[in-house]
């Protein structure tokens, strides 16, 4: 019945929603109900809910369908299995009206504003700024300033702003503010040619520049730096210095540099410089490593410059370049949140030179790619081409959630896919891999629903079954020849069977082992003995871990994840599982991953701190 059960919800809710009400329903069926119901107010985690009781939640009110105690990540949107959103409910209240309107800046076509903040009664998550009369916003800010651009000059504009919440809600609009823009210069007048360029440093794939700076009779607003006789400039600066990445080990480069001003006018080329790469290393990647994502964003966690995450990780996976033409259409942009391109590109080059690789990501939960067609497969290599070159990055990882990867109907064996977009996936990776060579770093860190659970349930084979089960499995395996490491996620997960048939419960000893097991023995898939998976290389295998528990669901102590490495490596029992796999060749196993960097600067280092000792006693 169980059983039955948890297929039913799976199907129904796909693999995160059915995590979380696997976890309810064992949480209610243990949980008696409370007497009456209640106005409970704002939600709150690690609270008892009767049935009836109403809640708030992001502006919204929500009716209790089942008794229990709350948790984190079982916020009311999250779990319809116990929430019940109420009709008519929605945020009506607008912001306040923003005041202090005022300019803090202006060019020719431009006005820089900036106000004081509203308020509201859920929250303020923008504001608008109009032109006169017009009924769209010439720009958007989520805080207190924005430049508005595009503007004609020696023209006088009046300016309002209006504050908005998530639920639409706009507040009346600020008091009007005129201001006049510059009169236009007509500027030819080049620069001056920079003087003096220098190499400043080296690594093996990024040479470092530095020149003397260039005068004009308007200003100047940048620099273009260029190899040899190319007309594409290798990198831009707006300061006197730069880094260029992305280029070949043990290789002499010859380069030039021009100013340019806001009118477009560009100096002459300077006197060209040559510096030559340093030799890559023989062996440049740890036995074990510790390897970290890093937040392009900012969610609370806190914003790390590259060159500033703790010196203890080995990899930093750059999270997240995602897709620019919807789910389908195969190109993947990236912009480095909180940087110019210029400091961007110099701090990977900066954790280079410190022995550390500096990985792309793509995907991640918001960012769903299907390569459904051959022109998405095409647009997906180049564009990720162009930003392994752009920014100097070793390599990629492969972060694919939530509906990128599933198996069509029939698609029965992992070997042999048929499904046009896994086939696409696995040419498209391999492409560009071939594009960057045997040192190109390539990673995978899929979800345990997309690989452990493939051997319960193969998602082209069962009926009924999520198509999305099992669905890394024929990617890994036809990559398995050039994949330098799989970091499974190991939280964010509901039970999966393990190879003693018994179900395994994230956050503890037992979970790590028997998923990890499941890797460095193999397995049959869908438990077809004719379908059998092939142990990974134990160097290819890494554990993916939340670094706290803000981080995400299935937190796991230090002492317990070690716990696990114990019995994995050394052979010493946790007594909930027997391992399977060879512990004598287990030895070389890669190490930990974790989400994330910024959750563990947030959590005090707890994570490399107690984990960097670990795995460097292990070498």
């Amino acid at each position: 019945m169980l059983i039955h059960r948890l297929l039913h919800l799976t199907r129904r809710f796909g693999n995160k929603a059915f995590a979380l009400t696997v976890l309810a329903a064992l949480v209610l069926s243990l949980v008696p109900a409370m007497a009456s119901a209640a106005d409970r107010g704002a939600w709150a985690a690690n609270t008892q809910y009767a049935v009836a009781d109403t809640v708030t939640y992001g502006g919204k009110g929500y009716e209790c369908r089942q008794s229990h105690q709350s948790l984190v990540g079982w916020e009311p949107p999250n779990v319809p299995a116990l929430w019940l959103e109420k009709a008519g409910t929605v945020d009506t209240q607008a912001p306040s009206t923003p005041a202090g309107l005022t300019s803090t800046g202006k060019s020719s076509n431009s006005v820089s504003l900036s106000w004081s903040a509203s308020t509201d009664n859920v929250g303020v998550t923008g504001y608008e700024v109009f032109i006169g009369s017009a009924t769209s916003p010439a720009a958007t800010a989520t805080g207190t300033s924005v430049t508005v651009s595009g503007l004609s000059a020696n023209t006088t504009y009046t300016f309002t702003v209006k504050a908005r919440d998530a639920a639409g809600n706009r507040s009346a609009a600020s008091s009007a503010y005129s201001v006049t823009t510059d009169p236009q210069i007509v500027d030819t007048q080049a620069p001056t040619a920079p003087t003096s360029l220098r190499s400043t440093g080296t690594t093996n794939n990024s040479v470092s520049l530095a020149w003397n700076a260039s005068t004009d009779n308007v200003g100047v607003t940048g620099y273009e730096v260029f190899i040899g006789s190319a007309s594409t400039a290798a990198a831009t600066a707006t300061g006197t210095s730069v880094t260029v990445s992305g280029l070949t080990a043990n290789t002499t480069y010859s380069f030039t540099v021009k100013a340019r001003d806001a009118a477009g006018n560009r100096s002459a080329a300077s006197a060209s410089a040559s510096a030559t790469t340093q030799t890559a290393p023989s062996s440049d990647i740890p036995s074990k490593v510790l390897v970290g994502y890093w937040h392009n964003f900012d969610n609370g966690s806190g914003f790390i410059r590259l060159r500033n995450v703790s010196s203890k990780w080995d990899v930093i996976n750059v999270s997240f370049a995602e897709p620019t033409n919807g789910s389908t259409g195969g190109t993947i942009g990236f912009t480095p949140y909180s940087y110019t391109e210029a400091d961007f590109k110099a701090d990977v080059a900066y954790l280079q030179s410190q022995g550390k690789k500096v990985i792309i990501s793509i995907g991640g939960a918001n960012g769903q790619v299907r390569l459904e067609t051959e022109a998405a497969r095409t647009a997906f290599v180049n564009s990720m081409i162009s930003i392994i070159e752009k920014y100097g990055f070793d390599g990629m990882d492969i972060d694919f959630e939530g509906h990128s990867l599933q198996l069509n109907a029939g698609d029965a064996d992992f070997k042999n896919p048929t499904t046009p977009l896994i086939k696409n996936l696995i040419s498209a990776i391999r492409a560009i891999h071939d594009r960057f060579g045997s040192k190109f770093v390539l990673t995978m860190a899929p979800e345990t629903f997309f690989v452990q659970l493939g051997y319960s349930f193969y998602g082209g084979t069962c009926l009924g079954c999520d198509t999305r089960a099992g669905a890394y499995l024929p990617v890994i395996h036809a990559l398995r020849d050039i994949l330098t490491w799989l970091q499974v996620q190991d939280y964010n997960s509901g039970p999966i069977t393990g190879l003693d048939d018994q179900y395994h419960n994230m956050g503890n000893a037992d979970f790590h082992v028997a998923m990890t097991d499941m890797l460095l023995t193999g397995f049959p898939v869908g438990k077809n003995t004719n379908s059998f998976f092939p142990a990974l290389r134990p160097d290819q295998v890494a554990i993916g871990l939340p670094a706290n528990g803000n981080a995400g669901g299935g937190y796991t102590t230090p002492a317990e994840v070690q716990k696990a490495l114990d019995a994995l490596l050394k052979g010493i029992p946790i007594g909930s599982y027997t391992v399977r796999s060879n512990v004598a060749n287990n030895k070389s196993f890669r190490g930990l991953m974790s989400w994330s960097v910024n959750w563990d600067a947030f959590a005090n280092y707890e994570f490399t701190n107690s984990h960097r000792p670990y795995l460097d006693a292990l070498k």
